[in-house]
């Protein structure tokens, strides 16, 4: 069939399985073109088939030969119908990975659930015996708790008393208007740590420590964000914010938990990019705008794989120590976070209007990200053509 991308608001319904493919295997060739890391060898991804799960992923095997194990929750194709871009990439990722001797096997499921825990505890124990590397990366709107069977759903909101009023962008359009978001009361707040802290990860250790399948050593990294100022009352002082407080504090509570092992656990706080996740946060598509003009006129601007590859090449994997900030946390957000750029981006802020922005920003940027992420607009692959969306992931358990 023919695919080509439909829209329904901050999301895209369809998925190019030639347009994803390309796109990971570029990925892949970054990855090698930056040289080996002496880094892991037996890694287990959670939430493993976009952003920066899958850059990880990618890092990991190709970067330092690594066997991986990938969890993720993605809808397979059926006749007619794409599967959803996960699923697609996943199916790359495992291909060129058989072609390079890798071991690549995946388990798609709810990662929340105690039975794609205990499937993914089996094939290790079965297949890997021990993991060295624990990434968790998980993004979802909602989790069933698996032991309450309570569906949690979390909010994009602020917290306080008074109602959040800022710019956004609608990234299809172009169009720079004014929204505005009732602050979140405390059930939301409690809903939305549920899902997006970090209870989740630390059940994971919990479960995988109890089986014998940490190695000596190991390290687990689970991925956050901070941000400027502008994004702060709708993210880091929001809802999201709160739930990734959490998370943060459950970093110090697995290292605690894994001592005997000599194994830690980190944040890493990555730079604000291109997602499924962050296309839906009101305020976020303007400041990436505006943020990846400033970056790439400065020629220090990084996606994904380019973020990640460094974090394992001079953060994770460098001279055997961890430089974290005050608060215990590993920056890769460095970048983004600098003096000189952040000011540029504030002063845009103001002055930013649909008229300007295509001058002033990186919207033409912001949407091909976007549409990249659904395998579409990527050089070298000819849409015209008829593919088949009956793509199956090779190494699928």
């Amino acid at each position: 069939m023919i695919i080509e991308p439909k829209m329904r608001g901050f999301i895209c319904l369809t998925a190019h399985p030639k347009g994803c493919e390309q796109n990971v295997i570029n990925q892949i060739n970054y990855v090698k073109s930056k040289g080996n890391i002496d880094g892991p060898k037996k890694v287990l991804v959670i939430g493993a088939s976009t952003g920066f799960g899958l850059a990880s992923r990618i890092t990991s095997a190709f970067g330092s030969g690594a066997a991986t194990i990938g969890v993720f929750f993605e809808k397979p194709p059926a006749a007619g119908k794409p599967a959803s871009p996960g699923w697609y990439n996943s199916a790359a990722l495992e291909e060129e990975a058989m072609k390079a001797g890798l071991y690549a096997k995946s388990i798609n499921g709810d990662a929340f659930s105690d039975e794609i825990k205990e499937k993914t505890l089996n094939l290790i124990k079965d297949e890997l015996g021990q993991i060295d590397l624990v990434i968790y990366s998980l993004a979802s709107p909602k989790r069933t708790h698996p032991k309450t069977g309570v569906v949690h759903q979390s909010v994009l909101k602020p917290i306080g008393d008074k109602v959040f009023t800022n710019k956004t962008v609608d990234f299809h359009t172009g169009n720079v208007s004014e929204v505005s978001i009732s602050p979140a009361n405390e059930e939301e707040i409690d809903h939305t740590v549920a899902v997006m802290g970090g209870e989740d990860w630390e059940m994971w250790m919990d479960a995988l420590k109890a089986e014998g399948l940490l190695a000596p050593g190991a390290t687990t990294v689970a991925y956050s964000y901070i941000g400027p100022a502008l994004t702060e009352a709708v993210y880091r002082k929001g809802t999201i914010g709160r739930a990734k407080d959490d998370l943060e504090a459950t970093a110090f509570k697995i290292t605690a938990k894994l001592q005997d092992l000599n194994a830690k656990a980190f944040v890493s706080v990555n730079k604000a990019l291109v997602t499924q996740a962050s296309s839906a946060i009101p305020v976020i598509p303007l400041y990436i705008s505006l943020l990846y003009k400033v970056m790439k006129e400065k020629d220090i601007h990084e996606g994904c794989i380019e973020q990640i590859q460094r974090l394992f090449a001079e953060r994770l994997y460098h001279n055997g120590e961890f430089t974290t900030d005050e608060a215990g946390r590993i920056r890769i957000d460095d970048l983004e976070m600098r003096d000189d750029v952040q000011t540029q981006v504030a002063n845009l802020w103001p002055v930013a209007t649909a008229e300007n922005l295509p001058e002033i920003g990186d919207l033409a940027g912001y949407k091909k990200d976007f549409l990249n992420l659904f395998g579409f607009d990527v050089a070298g692959v000819d849409y015209t053509v008829e593919v088949d969306e009956m793509v199956q992931v090779p190494g699928l358990v």
